[in-house]
């Protein structure tokens, strides 16, 4: 089976306190499961300008994979202010060269070898990069363990209801944090309000194979149809939290790709996250100690 794992949507500069760093959630994802020996790819696209040309040049770097097109729009920046418990508070532009991503023929190709996508709403808030996701999503396979993974990333209002309903039927594992689990339950008008039925009716309603649910400094749960996993969150110092929720997504799909169970993919991938959120910036060096019980 291909080792194809594919990040899509928003690659962008995050202009952080200190300077900017290369972001967006799904350059986060492609990078840290290219930390476990799966081919990572970014899919997106970037302007041709100065900033676009820095983010190829780093990934060129990097050897990293990516299918990135040039597109007459600005590359795409968000402005990162952080609060004292080191929590991001972001200012994303709008109208960009992520919001513009064309279907080509070599993203058609890339689709049929994937074994697994991560994709949120944010880089749905344009028609453009919407139809294209949706027609990635349409050509993967649908062979068994082929993962389509929809991590909702709720970010400043740029999402709504048929956005959301046409990801989650699209998807096979929900990645959902408790604040926008509130959210889209107001939004789809769930009753009640303990978050474990929540997750059920989700789980149930769209035939998902697995919800995991983050819940920050409380915890995490990952739901299947059959059983539910919680683990702790440890207590660590944090320098910012900028990428820990891509790099618990990306060791949690790693691990289930590598045959782990869903509690030593859960436990892994809070774990890395954890370690995330002792470093600054999104992508850091996972240690070797960590990678190599995946390698």
């Amino acid at each position: 089976m291909n080792d194809v794992i594919v990040g899509m949507g928003e690659v962008l500069w995050d202009m952080l306190p200190e300077g900017k760093k290369i972001g967006g959630a799904p350059a986060n994802f492609a990078y840290h499961v290219s930390q476990y020996g799966f081919d990572g790819y970014v899919v997106s696209a970037v302007g041709d300008d100065k900033l676009g040309n820095e983010i190829l040049e780093s990934f060129n770097n990097r050897r990293f994979n990516y299918l990135i097109q040039r597109v007459p729009y600005p590359t795409g920046t968000v402005q990162i202010e952080l609060d004292e418990a080191g929590i991001p508070c972001y200012e994303i532009k709008e109208n960009v060269a992520w919001d513009n991503i064309p279907f080509t023929v070599d993203l058609e190709k890339l689709a049929k070898k994937t074994r697994a996508v991560c994709f949120g709403s944010l880089a749905q808030r344009n028609t453009v990069s919407r139809e294209t996701i949706n027609r990635f999503l349409d050509v993967m396979s649908d062979a068994a363990g082929q993962y389509r993974v929809f991590d909702v990333n709720l970010r400043q209002g740029f999402y709504d209801k048929e956005i959301l309903c046409n990801s989650m039927k699209r998807c096979n594992i929900l990645k959902i944090n408790d604040e926008e689990l509130i959210a889209v339950s107001r939004m789809f008008e769930y009753p009640g309000i303990d978050l474990e039925d929540k997750c059920r009716a989700l789980l149930s309603e769209y035939g998902l194979e697995i919800l995991i649910l983050t819940c920050g400094v409380n915890g995490s749960y990952v739901f299947t149809r059959e059983n539910v996993s919680f683990v702790n969150t440890p207590k660590i110092e944090v320098a910012d939290t900028v990428g820990a929720g891509d790099s618990f997504t990306a060791t949690f799909i790693s691990a289930i790709l590598k045959g782990k169970s869903i509690r030593e993919a859960h436990e892994l991938a809070v774990e890395v996250s954890a370690y995330v959120c002792t470093q600054n910036g999104a992508m850091p060096e996972l240690p070797i100690s960590i990678k190599s019980r995946l390698l």
